[in-house]
């Protein structure tokens, strides 16, 4: 390998950093420097950017320690045998280019993955000697999250929980099937091992921190995962089912959706081209279903269209139900139960909870649900107010091209 500056390392491992989609820093404990003696800070606004669920934009550092791999998984970039540049990351370099990009306030953190070079514990001794480095030290109380390695020794992944405010590890795809068949040298029992002992870690470590203050914390934050859509042929409703037993069994925080996207010299079992992105959109969508609107998994399953699987990609998978269930409709407004209002399409969680307020001291009008939500358009099909019964939009057999988004030509050279 040629000798690379520290400018062209960035350059190859931040690129190859963007496949990873899990970066989002939500849900990690408050810390700060204002003490003076030590550096960073997880609070605060804002080079990777994501959002946390209140919507600040938190700036990452997001960079592979290298993008050399001894594994030679078919829908990888950085697999043994493709023909990509090559470069790694020491250790320290990675603390330097933390603090340094840190100092100049372009990050809040650091997000830290690998392809594995060595072996599988070797490679996460790499990782978690950056973490422990930027905590103990250069005392970094910044964010950090660590991508971290199934194969690896358990007591090396426990470290890293307890350097990391999260960590995440990637199931890579959503069926055993796809898995044996794209990444062979991957086990799936082994990695879900790996996500139960990771929640094991966070169990013991709550129960300890409710008996003594001074116990550690490990992963504050949680630990999420990724699954690739579109390199085999699960369907929409395999992935949601999935995503669903991953969130009850491991205590996920986030399962992240990456659609697969073409790679140069690819295997000839790849599919020729990318799905499209929105598929990737409808399938967040149903995951916010099930996370805050309080959808069983067969429920988000049943939008999907019967024959295929696939939920729509021209409509949303809450008004795609809604129009499945038209029996279920229109809803009360003033009488109806929380979980049948979250189920209104174009009603979202604070709406719903403003209407229950709101109706304890009143009789809602039509009115007064419009000034509670963005529009009323999408709405009025599906609810009863006091003033107000879709009588005639009811009774339309296709009730679809009227609630469904117009379609918009967008100009190439806007403003």
């Amino acid at each position: 390998m040629a000798q690379l500056d520290t400018r062209e390392k960035l350059a190859i491992l931040a690129d190859a950093a963007k496949y990873d989609a899990s970066c989002a820093s939500s849900g990690t404990a408050k810390r700060d420097s204002r003490d003076g003696k030590v550096l960073g800070s997880t609070e605060g606004m804002g080079i990777c950017h994501a959002y946390a669920p209140d919507g600040r934009c938190i700036s990452l550092l997001k960079i592979l320690l290298t993008n050399s791999c001894v594994f030679d998984c078919h829908y990888c970039i950085n697999r043994k045998s493709s023909n990509v540049r090559r470069a790694r990351f020491t250790a320290q370099e990675v603390v330097n280019l933390t603090l340094s990009f840190y100092r100049r306030n372009y990050i809040e953190g650091l997000f830290l993955s690998s392809g594995i070079i060595r072996s599988s514990n070797y490679t996460m001794e790499q990782l978690v000697e950056v973490a422990r480095s930027l905590r103990e030290d250069y005392q970094f109380r910044g964010y950090i999250h660590l991508k971290t390695i199934p194969d690896a020794d358990p007591e090396l992944v426990h470290q890293a929980g307890l350097y990391a405010d999260r960590v995440s590890i990637n199931v890579e795809l959503p069926t055993a099937s796809g898995l044996k068949r794209l990444a062979p040298e991957k086990d799936g029992a082994r990695i879900e091992g790996a996500m139960k002992d990771v929640k094991a870690a966070i169990a013991d470590s709550g129960d300890a921190r409710s008996k003594y203050k001074s116990a550690p914390r490990f992963a504050p934050a949680g630990q999420s995962t990724q699954m690739i859509v579109g390199a085999d042929a699960a369907t929409d409703g395999e992935i949601v089912t999935r995503a669903s037993t991953l969130y009850d069994r491991f205590g996920l925080r986030r399962v992240y959706y990456s659609a697969f996207s073409p790679i140069p010299d690819a295997s000839a079992v790849l599919p020729l081209q990318r799905p499209p992105l929105m598929r990737e959109h409808r399938l967040y969508q149903s995951d916010w279903l099930m996370r805050f609107y309080d959808y069983a998994p067969h429920e988000v399953v049943a939008a999907a269209d019967d024959a295929t699987g696939m939920l729509p990609l021209d409509i949303d998978p809450k008004l795609a139900w809604a129009l499945k269930f038209r029996d279920r409709f229109p809803v009360d407004v003033n009488r109806a139960p929380r979980e049948m209002l979250l189920r209104v399409p174009g009603l979202g969680v604070k709406a719903v909870d403003r209407i229950i307020a709101s109706r304890r001291w009143r009789r809602l009008r039509l009115d007064d649900v419009a000034r509670l939500t963005v529009s009323v358009a999408k709405i009025r099909p599906f609810i009863v107010a006091e003033d107000w019964r879709p009588v005639t939009l009811a009774d339309r057999a296709e009730l679809k091209p009227i609630v469904a988004p117009k379609r918009q030509q967008l100009e190439l050279f806007a403003a």
